[in-house]
């Protein structure tokens, strides 16, 4: 994929699905080499090695650039350093999407620039010298070029077989810790295609010739693990059973299987109201996993998660409530876990600095490290809101615990006291207590009072924003449909969602199947600037007239606000 835009043209929308329980014990030990023994041992064997490789970190947006160099997408390039930082941090594995076709000669040889292939060798080479297990594909060729197969069929399976035959020649002799993986996310639609079935069979096509050509290579591929993507790396059960079939087919127990997954699609871009993660979001992680679990795993055919994410990280990684996106990180991991299911993260650059080798958000981090490793308790929500000037009461969350053991809670490094400062029920409910909070926010200043410092007795804590606040002012504004900005006081509250429709009560702007519009794409809070933005992607899709906006903030307060389109010509006003 490419920024996530690639990919969200397959948005794992209403797809999705978990696994059921553990994959049988008996496995021999981790990353022992692999053989040509009874299919039991192979099968146990390869299990064990792909749980070996939890978890995974994939380098986007690099080698898989479609420019000139690696560095076209916006990254450095990768250092040795870079490579030996990822193992530092916990990471067992690592993907590293390579797109080939810009370095590729004409046909018949499609000769791959000998300069190139070295180049990813000795990416890889770090990788496997920072005992990391490694794993390299045709990543972007896949919407490239190899989607026109059905029209450019011969031409099409002629350049991918030279290139993983060249591929599978370079790397032959190379330490089994490395996996090749046949292609990313597959597609055929720009050939025209739009029959499904046609698409299987060409998607099968690919991995068997795959498969033949890396197995013919000798030295260590006879045996190598091969990865094998569904269509369009989905987990829909249709996709995933075409690719059980193939892998079936193949009768190689080396195999294994490969799908992606970013979220319940309205919970992972924020549209038609899914701010908060609910049970929708939560439902489709479970049954997306059980199908992946019952299709696979269960069968002896070990999964990984490829890439997995919030398709709203292309936008902006705040465009999911911190929260709420820690919460969907450590359910999403813990069903993982609990179903054998290796996962690496997809960052093309907006998690781990490539040359500062610091998260940009450290709590995401340390929630997807120890919930992987461990265990990590959440909190029903990150923020307790107090209304200025209104009397202050007692504020409950219920904590998830996640096999921990509530241990304390602190404001600056004191010690709240039970009972006294708060209480916690049996069953996780954590009630501050009002004489508690208004200490806390004695100030009356708008905006984050405290933050309280949930701790347990393993895993990461859990901070929660004690945040005082007023209604939000909106005031008049005049721009374009290129630039429309409304000046906003905060007043200490925090946008969730905007709603838009026309004086006839129909819905406005892009997708409007909702009136809720998506976080990110068409509207944009500006909390240094004291703006919310409304984006030209809004605004491609509205009729001239007025348009009734309604924002709805964290408090649970919400504003409402006209604005008029007449052209490219823009105004609104408070109402």
């Amino acid at each position: 994929m490419k920024h996530r835009s690639a990919k969200s043209l397959f948005s794992f929308t209403l797809i999705s699905v978990l696994l059921l329980s553990m994959f049988a014990s008996g496995a021999s030990a981790a990353g022992a080499e692999l053989t040509a023994s009874s299919a039991k041992t192979k099968t146990n064997a390869l299990q064990s090695y792909v749980d070996s490789m939890q978890p995974g970190w994939n380098l986007g947006n690099t080698l898989d650039a479609t420019g000139a160099d690696e560095t076209t997408w916006g990254n450095p390039k990768v250092t040795k350093q870079l490579i030996q930082q990822i193992k530092k941090q916990g990471f067992n594995s690592i993907r590293i999407p390579v797109t080939w076709g810009q370095h590729m000669g004409s046909a018949p040889d499609y000769t791959i620039d000998p300069a190139y292939l070295d180049r990813v060798q000795e990416v890889v080479n770090w990788a496997l010298d920072a005992h990391l297990y490694v794993l390299i594909n045709v990543h972007h060729d896949s919407w490239q070029w190899v989607s026109y197969m059905e029209s450019k069929h011969d031409e099409v399976l002629a350049q991918y077989n030279a290139a993983w035959t060249q591929i599978a020649d370079r790397f032959k002799n190379t330490s089994d810790k490395l996996l090749f993986e046949s292609i990313n996310e597959p597609r055929f639609t720009d050939g025209g295609t739009t029959d499904t079935a046609k698409m299987f069979d060409m998607l099968a096509e690919l991995n068997t010739s795959f498969h033949q050509i890396v197995r013919a290579s000798g030295g260590k591929n006879t045996t190598r693990p091969l990865v094998l993507p569904s269509l369009g790396s989905s987990p829909t059960q249709e996709n995933m059973d075409e690719l059980y079939s193939t892998i079936t087919s193949l009768n190689d127990p080396n195999l294994i299987a490969t799908v992606h997954y970013y979220g319940f699609w309205p919970f992972s871009v924020n549209i038609a109201g899914y701010t908060t993660f609910e049970q929708d979001t939560q439902n489709d992680i479970t049954t997306t996993f059980d199908n992946v679990y019952n299709t696979f795993t269960a069968k002896g055919i070990p999964v990984i998660l490829g890439e997995y994410g919030l398709l709203g990280f292309d936008k902006n990684t705040n465009v999911i409530e911190q929260g709420e996106k820690l919460k969907f990180f450590n359910f999403l991991l813990n069903k993982l876990k609990d179903k054998h299911i290796t996962a690496m993260l997809w960052d093309n650059g907006q998690h781990f600095g490539r040359t500062t080798f610091k998260w940009s958000d450290p709590s995401l981090y340390h929630m997807i490290m120890d919930t992987v490793n461990g265990a990590a308790a959440t909190a029903s929500s990150d923020q307790i809101f107090i209304k200025q000037g209104q009397q202050v009461k007692d504020a409950s969350l219920q904590l998830t615990l996640n096999g921990t053991k509530f241990d304390s809670i602190s404001v600056n490094g004191k010690k709240l006291k039970k009972n006294q400062d708060y209480t916690l029920t049996d069953g996780g409910l954590l009630t501050l207590k009002a004489n508690t909070l208004k200490s806390l926010t004695a100030s009356g200043k708008t905006g984050v009072n405290a933050v309280l410092t949930l701790s347990f007795n393993k895993g990461p804590e859990w901070k929660v924003n004690v945040i005082v606040y007023k209604t939000p002012q909106l005031q008049s504004a005049s721009g374009t449909t290129d630039s429309f900005s409304i000046p906003t006081a905060f007043n200490g509250d925090r946008l969730a969602t905007m709603e838009a429709v026309y004086a006839d009560g129909s819905f406005a702007g892009p997708q409007n199947w909702t009136a809720y519009k998506e976080f990110g794409n068409t509207f944009n809070p500006n909390y240094d600037n004291g703006t919310i933005d409304l984006l030209p992607a809004f605004f491609n899709e509205v009729k001239d007239g007025d348009v009734t906006l309604k924002f709805h903030f964290w408090s649970g307060e919400i504003v409402t606000y006209t604005i008029t389109k007449n052209g490219t010509a823009v105004t609104g006003q408070a109402n």
